[in-house]
């Protein structure tokens, strides 16, 4: 069985048999392969930003040299230009990919998926519940309940779905705090209130036994993650990505039998002109506008959309790259993790954080960014090629196996019908 993400669903292969009446088509082999391979790409991406962060662990180890600094700070400041606020965005965008994918296959059924997906973000919401035991930034938990928002406009029409979540991106809530400063704005503002939280983390994180983690992790850390999550636009954000990524499915986006590499070269032509304008702008809101009132809902505006052209750039990329043959047997490496990002998600938080913290070998004594770099990339491919042996025996991944198994529980999952197979 092919399953593409922690939406993976029937132990047939679901892209066989997903449809949108009139509007989609079933995608090709190579659409799917293209697709497991960027889900892997963003885990990869993922999985060196919590390690560079020290999964949330953050400080200088005292003994750093001046010249080891300097090179930790421009490592630090490169991955996150390139991956930070990018590599969740294309996650969540791929997981609305999915969803898509299968609603069409229940619907070319005659079922209606949605009641079982909810069931099914229940499960994954336990699972996010899990992780954050281990790491309190965990965004399973976050997609789990966000993605409630899909049942509404599921049975939208592209133009409709495209308008919801232009409005969404638009981040209105942002909006409304910058008119509501305007009359008379403030110079400065109090710190945005998760950043007591995580420094309250800290203690727990360094010092604490698994117990003392476990605990903080599920209160405090809970409450820092989701305020971040407000205060960062990322409420609306994920929300709007979900729905993109259905839409990418229903439009083909990713049907490289079709001039994939033409479409994606405009989309990233348009993608770079509108980060470059919009990084720029961001870099300059703090010389342009002194009242911190205005200028805080302003960034939290242009960062978002900046991160949204960033991220777009890199997708665009990555499918030019994989429509050339050199590319495709590179890039094809990471479709393995792909098809086990809920292992591969879950299994980075566990090592990482018993690396990094107290409870465990307590690295973040001794690692600066370049070092947790090195960490971070002999990591990941040692997943990656533990998720090519683990998938060359089975099925899926062993979490994706359990998922899978207790969203059906009490049905069995529906074989496709002979019509269905028609389209």
């Amino acid at each position: 069985m092919i399953c593409t993400s922690w939406c993976c669903d029937d132990s047939v292969n679901i892209y066989n048999w997903a449809f949108t009446p009139g509007v989609s088509m079933p995608p090709s082999s190579s659409r799917i392969s293209l697709v497991d391979a960027l889900r892997g790409f963003a885990i990869l991406a993922i999985m060196l930003l919590h390690n560079i962060e020290r999964f949330d662990l953050y400080g200088t180890p005292a003994w750093t040299p001046a010249w080891l600094a300097a090179l930790d700070k421009g490592i630090w400041s490169a991955a996150f230009f390139l991956f930070g606020g990018k590599a969740y965005a294309i996650f969540a965008f791929l997981f609305g990919f999915t969803f898509a994918l299968q609603f069409d296959k229940r619907a070319a059924l005659g079922q209606d998926f949605r009641p079982r997906f909810v069931w099914r973000m229940f499960l994954l919401l336990c699972f996010g519940l899990v992780n954050s035991l281990f790491y309190h930034g965990d965004i399973l938990s976050i997609y789990a309940v966000l993605a409630m928002s899909l049942l509404p406009v599921a049975r939208l029409g592209n133009r409709a779905l495209l308008i919801v979540a232009t409005i969404l991106l638009l981040q209105p809530l942002a909006w409304l705090d910058l008119f509501h400063a305007l009359p008379a704005a403030a110079t400065t503002l109090a710190d945005p209130a998760s950043w007591a939280h995580f420094s309250a983390a800290n203690v727990y994180l360094m010092h604490g036994t698994l117990l003392d983690v476990w605990i903080g992790n599920l209160t405090n850390g809970k409450t820092a993650a989701i305020l971040w999550s407000w205060e960062n636009g990322r409420i609306l954000q994920i929300p709007a990505l979900l729905m993109l990524g259905m839409l990418a499915c229903r439009t083909r986006l990713f049907d490289t039998a079709h001039d994939a590499a033409a479409r994606w070269r405009r989309i990233g032509l348009g993608a770079l002109l509108a980060f470059t304008l919009l990084f720029l702008a961001s870099k300059s809101l703090d010389g342009w506008i002194a009242a911190e009132g205005v200028r805080r809902p302003l960034q939290v505006i242009v960062t978002s959309w900046s991160n949204l052209a960033f991220a777009t750039l890199l997708v665009a990329s990555f499918v030019a790259l994989y429509t050339r043959k050199a590319g495709a047997g590179l890039l094809s490496r990471l479709a393995p993790m792909g098809r086990m990002s809920l292992t591969s998600y879950i299994a980075q938080s566990l090592i990482g954080t018993t690396l990094y913290y107290g409870f465990g070998l307590g690295l973040y004594q001794f690692t600066g960014a370049g070092i947790c770099l090195a960490i971070g990339i002999a990591l990941a491919t040692m997943q990656i090629r533990w998720s090519s042996w683990w998938l060359q025996r089975h099925a899926q991944g062993p979490l994706e196996s359990l998922w899978h198994r207790a969203t059906w529980i009490g049905q069995r999952p529906a074989a496709p019908s002979a019509q269905a197979g028609r389209h």
